[in-house]
């Protein structure tokens, strides 16, 4: 276990490098690493590092999973790419193995893109293209509700969707008839859906079950509940954001399965980050045939939707986490590491929260930056939501050891770091 801080050398010249061709849309990165095996990275330093972050929720098996590497190799060997005049195998099967995983029935389709942003985009134009048949009156618009401290991506329909006023300000005006609702009030969810003072029929809900970048925060299942109930009212669509919470990572395929929501069904359903274990794909699933239909040839569309090494890439991954266990194995990790950090009665960690291995440590202190500069110095990468809140979302494949050596590492975080 490192406890020592780690000294730097290429990684300043590394950064300086980096710093002078690249757009300043991330700000500066923590390290420039460089390879990475299982549960571990090593920067070009030769710093180990235990991640607890798998790439913000994407890296599922790890670094260099041997499955997962000959998956990529083989179908490298024979078609990394074709367009979409044409289909290959991989892309089949996987939209295949989709529907089956969220239970979606017969008739049910999927849209492959390459990222949660363009997953979300996808199903807000399917929510509008829904929206155009409930609409009776041109001067009554329908309308697309999503929740406060929601998160669907940067690009401008998804942008408009989200919450956060400092990242979608700047670029106002946005996708028109978007409203945001309190979330988990479903007193202010219902009185979104009336069309008095010339409110236009909802259209669509779009909504996170756990807002991820908000700081892991967990919607209510009553709240969850109420909200497929106003939609069953009022036809309108359920759009459930899985793209940081899907793919086992939360302790079932998808959170939607989760056993306290009673079996809710979604309409449109988005995926995203671990659904490929580090290359990039994202997608949709509309749950039925006449919902399917809204889609027809141009209607949407990408150069890299349904990629075969991304394909072939999710199938390698799907098949890992089926064969080794890893949705059931994502709970008793969770449990584990939510029950052993609050057993360090570390001073600076108030609570956890969380399912499965999608978690966060809610400070006493808005030091949550300072926290994960102290955190990777001593081997641990991890990453601050807010300025009071640490996530954790390690790779699926962690093990009983990897999580007793992170709760090791966080129990001496020193409770008098800066605040922000």
């Amino acid at each position: 276990m490192a406890t020592e801080a780690q000294p730097l050398g290429q990684d300043a010249a590394w950064l300086g490098k980096y710093d002078d061709v690249h757009m300043h849309v991330f700000g500066t990165p923590l390290r420039v690493l460089d390879h990475g095996q299982g549960m571990r990275v090593w920067d070009v330093d030769g710093n180990e590092y235990l991640d607890f972050l798998a790439g913000i929720a994407v890296n599922a098996l790890g670094y260099a999973h041997p499955d997962w590497c000959e998956a990529v190799a083989q179908q490298a060997q024979r078609a990394a790419h074709v367009s979409n005049y044409f289909a290959t195998k991989p892309q089949i099967e996987l939209a295949t193995k989709l529907i089956e995983l969220t239970g979606a029935p017969q008739g049910s389709h999927v849209y492959f893109g390459n990222s949660g942003a363009e997953a979300n985009e996808a199903a807000l134009k399917m929510a509008k293209l829904y929206g155009a048949t409930l609409q009776t009156d041109d001067a009554c618009p329908y309308r697309i509700l999503a929740l406060t401290h929601g998160f669907h991506g940067r690009t401008m329909g998804a942008l408009s969707a989200t919450w956060k006023p400092a990242i979608r300000t700047p670029f106002e005006p946005l996708v028109p008839n978007i409203e945001f609702v309190e979330a988990n009030d479903l007193d202010a969810m219902g009185a979104a859906f009336a069309t008095d003072d010339g409110k236009g029929p909802v259209a669509a809900v779009i909504m996170e079950l756990i807002q991820g970048e908000a700081g892991v925060l967990p919607l209510d299942a009553e709240y969850i509940r109420g909200v497929r109930a106003l939609c069953d009212e009022h036809n309108a669509l359920m759009i459930v954001d899985e793209v940081q919470t899907g793919m086992g990572r939360t302790g079932a395929w998808f959170a939607f399965q989760r056993d306290d929501l009673g079996g809710i069904t979604p309409d449109i359903v988005t995926f995203a980050k671990g659904v490929a274990g580090g290359f990039p794909m994202g997608g949709m699933i509309s749950f039925g045939e006449e919902l399917s239909a809204l889609f027809s040839p141009g209607t949407h569309g990408s150069t890299f939707a349904g990629n075969p090494l991304g394909a072939a890439a999710a199938l390698a991954t799907i098949g890992v986490i089926e064969r080794e266990g890893l949705v059931a194995q994502a709970n008793e990790r969770g449990e584990q590491l939510r029950t052993g950090i609050m057993a360090t009665d570390n001073p600076l960690f108030a609570s956890v929260r969380g399912r499965g291995l999608l978690n966060a440590i809610v400070l006493t202190r808005p030091c949550a930056h300072a926290s994960v500069g102290w955190a990777l110095d001593h081997g641990l990468i991890i990453n601050a939501p807010s300025p009071t809140v640490l996530r954790l979302a390690p790779p699926l494949i962690a093990s009983e050891q990897d999580i007793n050596e992170a709760i090791g590492i966080l129990a001496l975080m020193p409770n008098d770091l800066a605040t922000e």
